[in-house]
């Protein structure tokens, strides 16, 4: 089987119709996806509507949690928290009912999805050091873990210690160590590369590929713009940050 694992999709339709003409490409058989459909870009509805018709596991992020509730954003910037507020106007409440309803963590044929961490996944933590990878691996019971959140694709590794916290083209998984790997982003990558991100995960060769795509950020951008979106929103589009 070959896996596609998305994430961080954010209402960027022009960045999920490229993935996902790339996931057919490549030969994956199924797909999961790790959360925040929903967020910041400007096809929201779209995006989730896609998402929910493909039937495939999901599990929740954090502005999925936010725009399927009523509540404050907590933690929040004022673009982000903007973004939540006109996002949740776009959508039915059957689409917010569905994000409510979504888990914050699963378990997918051999290997687990989340959003965040592992540890307390309904508290949004950042994973972006080796400390950090430590309090997940400490609850993972599946040789890989793949998870979103940061938009920054990197890769921990444990054995006897803790290792990695890097940037990875492809790994291939070896006995008695687990794996910690965040797949990047689709709709708004955060490593100072704009193009869409995701993983192709082959559970029989035991690999772990990053793909990266070019898409149409120009309409993305005007889109945001027209729905008078913020404009931090669009400019950080083509700046991958």
């Amino acid at each position: 089987m070959r896996y596609a694992i998305i994430a961080d999709i954010h209402g960027n339709l022009e960045g999920l119709h490229v993935v996902l003409d790339d996931i057919k490409k490549q030969g994956c058989t199924h797909v999961a996806c790790l959360g925040d459909v929903v967020g910041y870009g400007a096809n929201p509805k779209e995006c989730l509507d896609i998402i929910r018709g493909m039937n495939i596991p999901v599990v929740k992020g954090n502005h999925d949690e936010y725009i399927g509730s009523t509540e404050d954003p907590e933690g929040f910037n004022d673009a982000a928290a903007e973004a939540v507020t006109w996002s949740r106007n776009q959508l039915t409440e059957d689409d917010r009912k569905w994000l409510r309803e979504l888990k914050y963590k699963r378990f997918v044929a051999n290997f687990t999805i989340v959003h965040s961490t592992l540890d307390v996944p309904e508290r949004w933590g950042y994973v972006f050091e080796k400390l950090q990878a430590a309090s997940s691996f400490t609850y993972q019971t599946t040789q890989a873990c793949f998870f979103g959140h940061t938009h920054v694709p990197l890769a921990f590794i444990k054995d006897t210690a803790v290792r990695g916290g890097s940037y990875y083209p492809s790994l291939k998984m070896e006995a008695g160590k687990k794996y910690l790997v965040n797949v990047g982003s689709v709709g708004q990558p955060r490593d100072g590369d704009p193009r869409a991100g995701y993983v192709v995960f082959d559970i029989q060769s035991q690999t772990i590929e990053l793909r990266r795509l070019e898409y149409d950020v120009a309409t993305a951008q005007r889109k945001i713009r027209e729905a008078g979106l913020p404009e931090r929103l669009a400019k950080r589009l083509a700046e991958g940050r």
